[in-house]
């Protein structure tokens, strides 16, 4: 085997409350998000873009958060809704991945999610190349317009995901995996 095989064979996501600091550095930032570009784009389109949320900008991310899901229940106690202020703040850096995907004369909207799609999981091998622990989320929050709208969302972009990226502290077992010979079909 090579090192990258065994990097994929051995990747696995951790929970956003379990990465630790410290978070990349800015070149480790930089490396990351180039990496994550580098994925089949058809046409060139790069129909996707990262917000990132690092310090105080989680927390302030969080009001936003925390206040949406007030609004839509107005019974939640004060417990769950500093739940869902921190929905940000657990990992030290949250990458949004904005899928920009829309109409195209030649490149079929799916083409463009699934782009978007492939810079979530490029970012997630290159975190845990790099060292690091991440996992891919989308929360009620990634779908609540009033929330995308406040993070800086235009009309008509969707999150493909919040991937959170941190160390981790205690290695995990993985979990349990398809068996091949459930999911595999030879066509002929």
């Amino acid at each position: 085997m090579n090192e990258t095989i065994d990097l994929l064979k051995r990747r696995r996501s951790v929970p956003a409350v379990a990465l630790a600091e410290p978070g990349p550095s800015a070149e480790e930032l930089e490396t990351l998000l180039g990496i994550a570009a580098r994925v089949p784009d058809h046409g060139k389109l790069a129909p996707w873009r990262f917000i990132l949320f690092q310090g105080a900008a989680r927390l302030r991310a969080g009001e936003i958060i925390a206040a949406a899901y007030k609004a839509a229940h107005p019974e939640a106690d004060a417990e769950r809704l500093a739940s869902e202020g921190k929905r940000l703040a657990l990992a030290p850096l949250v990458v949004a991945v904005v899928s920009r995907a829309g109409a195209h004369e030649k490149i079929p909207e799916w083409e463009q999610v699934l782009s978007a799609g492939a810079v979530c999981m490029n970012l997630i091998v290159a975190a845990t190349a790099m060292g690091f622990a991440s996992v891919w989320l989308s929360e009620w929050y990634a779908y609540d317009r009033v929330v995308l709208d406040q993070l800086g969302l235009n009309a008509g972009e969707r999150i493909a995901g919040f991937i959170h990226i941190g160390r981790q502290p205690e290695p995990r077992e993985d979990r349990t995996r398809p068996a091949l010979a459930d999911i595999v079909t030879y066509f002929g």
